[in-house]
């Protein structure tokens, strides 16, 4: 899925920078995702492998994807050797949410 016109136009993003945050997405999930789930048709639910900055990076990236797109709620929990992240659109961004959730998908099977 590298096509990118699931990025609602609400997007702040510069058009030039969103390639380089959805391969910021990707490459988190690909290294550290370990489990997803859907509890809800508007919440995605991501466990992520903890390790050294791991938190950080996935709050520092969750802070700036929630700057440009603030349909985007992100909860970020620490625990353990894990870190969950739990991902919360409104009804309008559900799609946007699918196709998140799609592209968590694939990083998990890389």
């Amino acid at each position: 899925m590298t096509d990118l016109d699931w990025v609602p136009q609400s997007c702040t993003l510069p058009t030039e920078e969103r390639p380089l945050r959805v391969a910021e997405w990707d490459e988190l999930f690909a290294e550290r995702l370990t489990s997803m789930s859907r509890p809800g048709p508007l919440r995605l639910h991501l466990d992520l492998a903890g390790g050294p900055g791991i938190e950080e990076r996935v709050r520092n990236l969750a802070e700036r994807e929630g700057g440009c797109c603030s349909f985007f709620t992100f909860t970020v929990t620490p625990g353990g050797n894990l870190i969950g992240l739990d991902i919360a659109v409104d009804e309008q961004h559900a799609a946007v949410l699918e196709a998140l959730a799609a592209r968590t998908a694939a990083g998990e099977r890389l």
